[in-house]
């Protein structure tokens, strides 16, 4: 029972991750390889500024803004640079890996003894894992939230109509190369902000942590759609945060048949390109079951 108190907390954390990675993969239509570094950069930032005094709410929001910051600069390399969006952001993931360090002073620095958002009476009051699946839940509706309310209003509907037809929506008065920075600097805010909340939940932050962190993201955003269909615009942001309890169900599935702890990047891997292929199973699947039903008429 505890472990799946901690896969429903692990998966309403990791969540806001997905829900970041929404506005440009689904809305924007391209993947933004910025974010493996900053998750890792909202980590950094909030644990050297709780490290240093600040406060656990003003570091967290500070690792907001960083992030933002690393996807304004990846924004003004694509629409006023010129460079494609998937170099883009290789190139800001890798200066970022270097100002991680900087902002840390060395590989890794521990919260051990440090207040975060998780040390507070309320929360350590709480059964064990139920502080994670708490503030989990309060982050993830007031982001989701606000996403909602934000694609809702005229801006919001002109970012989504240039991720639709740039030609469009260029036809209309929209700034394109305005809504890709917002969309950027958006994203890579709330992936930054994911990382500071994970880094308080872990008690640490490392420069290796963000390894892996498109294909997490990836995997609450595939699994969210495959496992509820056809949705909404707003229902599929919903479904992001139940797709990232899902994906933590099924490392949890995977860790109690045995496997390796460390083979959890290869497997994350396999489940979504298995949730990603499955469109394809499906149609297959159709086709041959059209064409038994259709050979079964002709006898």
């Amino acid at each position: 029972m505890s472990l799946m108190v901690s896969a429903i907390g692990q998966g309403l954390l990791w969540a806001v991750l997905g829900v970041g990675l929404f506005l440009t993969f689904r809305i924007l239509d391209f993947a933004d390889m910025t974010v493996e570094s900053t998750f890792p950069l909202g980590a950094a930032t909030c644990v050297a500024a709780i490290s240093n005094g600040m406060s656990p709410i003003v570091a967290t929001l500070l690792a907001f803004i960083v992030g933002s910051l690393a996807g304004l600069i990846t924004g003004l390399l694509y629409t006023k640079g010129h460079i494609p969006i998937l170099l883009a952001g290789i190139l800001v993931m890798t200066a970022c890996y270097s100002v991680n360090l900087r902002i840390m002073g060395r590989a890794n620095v521990s919260l051990l003894g440090k207040a975060t958002l998780f040390k507070n009476h309320f929360l350590e009051g709480l059964p064990q894992y139920f502080d994670s699946v708490f503030l989990g839940t309060l982050v993830m509706v007031v982001v989701t939230g606000i996403v909602i309310y934000f694609l809702q209003t005229q801006l919001g509907q002109g970012f989504i109509a240039t991720g639709d037809n740039q030609t469009m929506a260029r036809s209309l008065g929209i700034n394109t190369d305005n809504m890709k920075i917002m969309g950027l600097m958006v994203s890579n805010g709330l992936i930054a902000f994911g990382g500071a909340l994970v880094a308080q939940n872990n008690g640490y932050a490392d420069v290796n942590m963000g390894i892996g962190i498109i294909v997490i993201a990836l995997a609450s955003i595939i699994i969210g759609e495959v496992a509820f269909g056809d949705l909404t615009l707003n229902q599929r942001l919903v479904a992001v945060t139940l797709g990232s309890i899902l994906y933590r169900f099924v490392l949890l599935i995977v860790l109690k048949l045995g496997f390796n702890a460390n083979d959890l990047n290869l497997l994350s891997a396999i489940v979504l390109a298995l949730c990603m292929m499955l469109p394809v199973f499906k149609q297959a699947f159709n086709f041959k079951h059209i064409l038994k039903r259709g050979l079964d008429t002709n006898d």
